[in-house]
């Protein structure tokens, strides 16, 4: 019996497999009531209603708290994200008139942005710190154990407001 995940969207769905080191070769497939994103033994089922709820909301990752990916895993998302963003940007100024380029360095920096809210989304309201229980995952807790000052609201807060940032300045910069 395959491992049967539940994700807010589909784009929820691909990261997760890809931080288990497997989305290449994923299939998806429309079922009744949603998709269902496979790959080997693991399984991601997306509710065709939060997938629709979401992309009318603007929400990138869904609504809600994710049950797949923890807090220190978005955080490595977002970072992969604005690292991939800024290589771009640094090639895309090489070459402006690469709208394909532009496009990859917008989507990066706002998927970073989103990554972040995610994360910051399992914070109690006032708490500066998660606790233990909010990291489910191997690369969370090793996140939380080696770099616990990335995962505080004030640094996400920071990290939030330096990736949308970005993302402002390259669409202002090289608004198409």
């Amino acid at each position: 019996m395959p491992e049967q995940g539940l994700a807010r969207t589909l784009v929820e769905a691909y990261i997760h497999l890809d931080l288990a080191g497997r989305s290449r070769g994923a299939s998806t497939e429309e079922v009744d009531d949603g998709w269902l994103v496979r790959l080997g033994d693991a399984e991601v089922f997306v509710p065709q209603e939060s997938e629709a709820w979401a992309r009318e909301q603007g929400l990138t990752f869904g609504a809600g708290l994710s049950e797949l990916i923890d807090p220190g895993q978005w955080v490595l998302v977002a970072t992969t994200y604005a690292r991939r963003a800024l290589e771009g940007s640094l090639s895309f100024a090489a070459d402006p008139s690469d709208a394909g380029k532009f496009d990859e360095v917008a989507t990066g920096w706002r998927f970073a942005a989103d990554a972040v809210a995610e994360a910051l989304k399992f914070f109690p309201d006032g708490a500066a710190e998660l606790t233990d229980e909010d990291f489910w995952t191997e690369a969370g807790r090793s996140l939380r154990e080696s770099e616990p000052g990335r995962l505080t609201r004030g640094k996400l807060e920071r990290d939030l407001a330096f990736y949308r940032g970005s993302l402002d300045d390259f669409l202002r910069l090289h608004a198409r």
